[in-house]
């Protein structure tokens, strides 16, 4: 009969009744109900059990009713006889299988192992020697002896056995859905000595889960940051371990403690964390088994660091906007990290604008226009925000929004071209100037009575208006400040040709073949064609233009300035004299004569002289000479040289 057989009957046995008056522990008891002494060796019977009494070192107190046994130690016993009882025992109660499991390890335990066999001659192997196994998978165990004729070999589990192979000195069973780790146990004898040998199963799993903790959306640089990992699942623990990784590099390893293990480690961000990929790792190092390191990683998460300065940004803005005009704005800052990352809002009021952001390095800036309407009148914020990460930074700046229209300045009366305020002479013109409320205006240097009211001027035109201008200008306060704008029109005032007598020479005398210019002007609006005619002849000499006078341009002229406002004349007297007249030409010869006469005595003179002049030239052939003497023009002939 299979040793496992026999546990078996033991634990399907039917319960029995309790043994004596009390209601004590269940107690187990083989098929005699009497208690004889016990047993000498070979002997079929024994004495029933207290399992609650067992010791390691014999029968002696295992057998309530049997206190022969005091005497009788565990070895005597001989396994052949208790395994052929071992079918009659009956539990005398109900036993849990937790008990049950107690008393397989204490039948084994003590009745099985007795001290003195450690010195057995013959050995009994376990192969494989404490193995790991997958969860829920098989194992081949086998138990084999160098005992030359072993009396009986069985492996003692609580896993689901199966012989599959035996020999003379060898037994093989398959283990199956192995769940947990376990101690298998292989049995037999020789020569009436017990033998047994142990093994320890390791069951290993995979983690089921390994998960990295969700990280913040932005953290500051320089803080904590707290990696977070569970692993669920995962056997044998000591061999388990979790690691937390930044890219590979390791940050933290420790051994997976708890359902599910829970891994947490602590890093200082960095401006070089940003962007960088945090994961977590789970390793079941089975190396030392024969079996290798498996390793399972979480889904990597990508940590992004921020710096955002507590100063705040730095916001340009114009004092004043008029309404309907446009103004630049401009916010930037300063040590931004990363600076290409964050978010500028730029408003004014209530209203979004649209903004350019421009990043260089750390710093950022922004730009936008703001443009002023009617109904932001008044004073309003513009409001700059620079948000990055879970951060920001706000600064604000006031804008008055002014409504300054004008100045305005009309003309009122019979205008004849809407472009150029044009009047007839004699018409009378009303000018206003007007601009906007709280406006001071002033027409001509004459204000308004109060500020917002028109100021106003009437003129009676003449020709004097024409081409007059008239100034309006308008001041306006705000918040101490005096902004000043100025506006003026032209008057156009039409009136007819005059001559000026004083500008035009009524009386001329002119020598003839002589240039001259005839200065007449005549003004008007609009202006005048001047023309001078001769009366008798009707021939036309220019006007403000050079020509040759001739002797036939003597005479009477009629100049005549003609426009669409009339017609006006004025008489000139031209003069031309001859230039040859008897007496300049009796002059003129007298003085030819004259000049005839002074040159032709002045030749005769020069003759003269140059006779007196002449050189002589001395024979020098003779040697007679004679002496010279020289006399002056003015010496008397005949008077002795000195």
């Amino acid at each position: 009969m299979q040793m496992r057989s026999a546990l078996s009957d033991i634990h399907q046995s039917p319960p029995a009744r309790l043994a004596g008056p009390h209601l004590g522990p269940p107690r187990w008891t083989f098929g005699a109900t009497e208690d004889p002494p016990c047993p000498s060796p070979g002997l079929g019977k024994m004495q029933p059990l207290d399992l609650y009494n067992l010791n390691c070192c014999g029968c002696v107190s295992v057998f309530l009713g049997g206190p022969a046994c005091s005497t009788l130690p565990c070895p005597v016993l001989h396994y052949s006889i208790f395994l052929h009882r071992l079918d009659t025992m009956v539990p005398l109660g109900p036993l849990h299988g937790a008990c049950r499991t107690l008393l397989i390890s204490l039948l084994l335990g003590c009745c099985l192992l007795p001290p003195d066999v450690q010195g057995q001659e013959y050995l009994l192997r376990v192969e494989p020697q404490d193995p790991v196994v997958p969860a829920r998978g098989s194992l081949l165990v086998n138990c084999s002896t160098d005992c030359p004729n072993p009396e009986f070999i069985t492996l003692e589990t609580s896993l689901l056995k199966e012989p599959v192979s035996n020999g003379l000195s060898w037994m093989a069973f398959q283990l199956s859905n192995v769940t947990g780790d376990s101690k298998v146990l292989c049995v037999s004898f020789c020569n009436g000595s017990q033998m047994t040998s142990s093994s320890d199963i390791t069951v290993y799993r995979f983690p089921e889960h390994v998960e990295l903790a969700p990280l913040s959306p932005w953290q500051p640089v320089g803080k904590n940051l707290t990696l977070r990992c569970w692993v669920a699942g995962g056997a044998p623990r000591t061999h388990l371990s979790v690691l937390l990784l930044r890219g590979e590099e390791e940050l933290s390893r420790q051994q997976a403690v708890g359902e599910p293990a829970e891994v947490t480690t602590t890093v200082l961000a960095s401006r070089d964390d940003h962007g960088a990929n945090f994961s977590c790792r789970s390793e079941l190092d089975l190396r030392p088994q024969g079996l290798g390191l498996f390793q399972n990683s979480s889904a990597p998460r990508q940590l992004r660091t921020f710096v955002l300065p507590v100063t705040s940004p730095r916001l340009t803005v114009p004092r004043f906007l008029e309404v309907g005009t446009s103004g630049p704005l401009a916010c930037s800052l300063d040590e931004l990290f990363p600076a290409s990352e964050a978010q500028v809002q730029l408003a004014l009021g209530n209203q979004m604008l649209n903004t350019s952001v421009l990043s260089q390095g750390d710093t950022l800036t922004a730009t936008a226009t703001a443009t002023a309407s009617a109904e932001q009148e008044g004073a309003r914020e513009i409001v700059c925000n620079v948000t990055l990460g879970s951060e920001s930074r706000e600064i604000r700046k006031n804008l008055t929004i002014y409504s300054f229209w004008g100045p305005t300045v009309n003309l009122s009366g019979t205008i004849v071209n809407l472009t150029e305020p044009t009047v007839p002479e004699g018409t009378t013109v009303n000018v206003t100037c007007a601009a906007g409320a709280r406006v001071q205006v002033t027409l001509d240097g004459v204000p308004a009575v109060a500020p917002g009211q028109l100021a106003q001027l009437q003129i009676n035109t003449t020709e004097r208006d024409d081409r007059r201008s008239f100034f309006c200008n308008a001041t306006l306060e705000i918040d101490g400040i005096i902004l000043r704008r100025n506006r003026s029109v032209q008057l156009h005032v039409l009136y007819g040709p005059k001559i000026d007598p004083a500008k035009c020479p009524q009386h001329l005398t002119w020598k003839d073949r002589t240039i001259h210019v005839l200065q007449c002007q005549a003004r008007g609006n609009p202006e005048p064609q001047l023309q001078c005619f001769q009366e008798s002849s009707g021939f036309q000499v220019p006007v403000g233009i050079p020509f040759r006078v001739r002797l036939n341009y003597n005479g009477t002229y009629c100049c005549r300035a003609v426009s669409s406002q009339g017609t006006h004349t004025l008489t000139v007297v031209m003069n031309v004299q001859d230039r040859n007249s008897p007496v300049v030409t009796i002059f003129m010869a007298v003085l030819a004569i004259l000049g005839l006469v002074t040159v032709i005595a002045a030749l005769l003179h020069i003759f003269r002289v140059r006779k007196r002049n002449d050189s002589y030239h001395v024979n020098q052939g003779s040697s007679t000479w004679l002496p010279l003497t020289s006399k002056r023009p003015n010496e008397v002939l005949g008077e002795e040289p000195s």
